[in-house]
C-alpha cells in the first residue's frame, strides 16, 4: 500500500493523452480548421466554478502540449490545493486552433482527477482523528487505473493494491474453490506477496489469523461484529472494512477499531467538478 505522493508514470499519462485525442480527434477538428483562422492566437484561463480539490494540472498541460508542442502554460496552484469558485487554475496560450482542439480532453481529464482527489478529501476529513486509514480499490475506470488512484492519494487516500499483480486478495470464490480459508492461504503463501483474506463472518476471521494472513478484509459487517472481529484478532494481523460504507457510516466504522477503511465510490462514483476554460483573443 502507497503512502507517498508519488506522480503517475509519466509512459502511462502519454498513453491515457494519446487514446484519448484519438478518440476526440479522429482524423481531424473539422470545425476549428474551417471556422478558426490558422494564423489566430488565444489566451485561456481554466478557474474553478466551485469548491473542489485540485488534481491533474500537469496532465492537462501535457494535453496541449501534446497537439500545441510551444503551447505557453501557467499554473497557479498545485495538486492537491483545496480550490475555492473563482480560482484561476491555470493560463494557457497558443495557436487557436490547437488549444481548441485539445481543450475537451484537458478539462474531462483534469474535472474527472479533481472530482475523485475532491470525493476522498471528503472522506479523509470525516475519518480525522480516528487513526483509521482510508484505502482506494480496483473500481475504476478501465483504461484510466493509475490516474484515478493518483487523485485518491492526491485527496489523502492510501493506495490498496494497483492491480491482480502486487498483493494477494483471497475471496469467497477463491475459497469455495480451494474449500477453506487455510487451504487457500496456505496456497498463496507461495507468492511471496501479502495476503489478505475477504471475510464474510467471524468464523473466516477465526481461521484467516490462526492461518496468518497479513490483513483481514471484513464485508459488510455491522460495526457491532466489526467490534467483535478487532477482539478476535487482537492485533494479529490488520484489519480492512469494507463494502457499501459512505460518508455517514465510516466515521462509525472507523471507531470500531479498524485499521483500514476501503472505499469504492471514491473512484467509481466520484463527480467530474465544474471547472471552466474561458478564451480571449491574444
Amino acid at each position: 500500500m502507497t503512502a507517498t505522493l508519488l506522480p503517475p508514470d509519466a509512459a502511462d499519462i502519454r498513453r491515457v493523452i494519446a487514446a484519448a485525442l484519438a478518440e476526440d480527434v479522429g482524423p481531424g477538428d473539422v470545425t476549428s480548421q474551417t471556422v478558426i483562422p490558422a494564423e489566430l492566437r488565444f489566451r485561456g484561463v481554466m478557474a474553478a466554478r466551485e469548491p473542489l480539490v485540485g488534481c491533474g494540472l500537469d496532465i492537462a498541460s501535457d494535453v496541449f502540449r501534446s497537439v500545441v508542442p510551444d503551447a505557453e502554460w501557467s499554473a497557479r496552484v498545485t495538486d492537491g490545493d483545496l480550490i475555492g469558485p473563482g480560482t484561476i487554475l491555470a493560463e494557457v496560450a497558443g495557436p487557436a486552433r490547437g488549444l481548441l482542439t485539445a481543450e475537451r480532453v484537458a478539462l474531462n481529464l483534469l474535472q474527472h482527477l479533481s472530482g475523485i482527489a475532491t470525493l476522498t478529501r471528503s472522506y479523509v476529513e470525516t475519518l480525522a482523528g480516528t487513526g483509521c486509514v482510508l484505502l482506494d480499490t480496483r473500481k475504476t475506470i478501465p483504461g484510466l487505473r493509475q490516474l484515478a488512484k493518483y487523485a485518491t492519494r492526491v485527496g489523502g487516500a492510501r493506495n490498496h493494491r494497483m492491480g491482480l499483480y502486487d498483493a494477494i486478495l483471497i475471496k469467497d470464490n477463491h475459497i469455495a474453490v480451494c474449500g477453506s480459508v487455510a487451504e487457500a492461504v496456505t496456497r498463496a503463501k507461495a507468492a511471496g506477496v501479502p495476503i489478505e483474506v475477504e471475510c464474510d463472518t467471524l468464523d473466516q476471521v477465526a481461521e484467516a489469523v490462526d492461518s496468518r494472513a497479513d490483513i483481514i478484509l471484513l464485508d459488510n459487517m455491522s460495526p457491532e461484529t466489526l467490534r467483535q472481529a478487532v477482539a478476535l484478532v487482537a492485533g494479529r494481523a490488520k484489519l480492512e472494512a469494507s463494502g457499501g460504507v459512505t460518508l455517514e457510516t465510516i466515521r462509525a466504522i472507523a471507531e470500531t477499531g479498524v485499521d483500514f477503511v476501503s472505499v469504492g465510490r471514491i473512484t467509481q462514483s466520484a463527480r467530474a467538478v465544474d471547472i471552466g476554460l474561458d478564451w480571449g483573443v491574444g
